[in-house]
This record gives structure tokens, sequence and C-alpha cells, in this order.
């Protein structure tokens, strides 16, 4: 493989990391959002629509970066 082949495996596996854990904060804020995980007792996004919006953005793009990453 040449140093290029090396360089772009990376940042398609940093990329895929990061999307998965985009998809994983996502799917916490709209649990926590939406009143269905009410963890941490005292946080301040519980059923607080507005993190949930925010939460299915953050999945909707780290699934799109995780899709993107998988292209080859």
């Amino acid at each position: 493989m040449k140093r290029g082949t090396y360089s772009m495996l990376f940042i398609r596996i940093a990329a895929m990391i990061i999307g998965i854990f985009a998809i994983v904060i996502g799917l916490l804020w709209v649990g926590q959002g939406t009143g269905v995980v009410l963890w941490p007792a005292d946080s301040f996004m519980l059923s607080d629509r507005g993190w949930a919006v925010r939460g299915a953005i953050l999945a909707v793009v780290g699934g799109i970066v995780v899709w993107l990453s998988r292209r080859g």
C-alpha cells in the first residue's frame, strides 16, 4: 500500500468512529429530551423537546458520516 492509502484508511476509520459516537450521543439526547431516559436525574435536558430535536439532527448527521466513511 502506498503512503496516501494509509492516510485515507486512517481518515475513514476516524470518520466511522466519530459518526458512531455522534449517533450514540444523539440518541441519548433524544431519549433525555423526550423524557424516556431520565439519567442523570438532575440534567437540564430532561423533558426538553429542543434537546430531542438537536439529538435527532446529530444522530442523522452521524449516520451520514458513517455512510460516507463506508463508501469506498
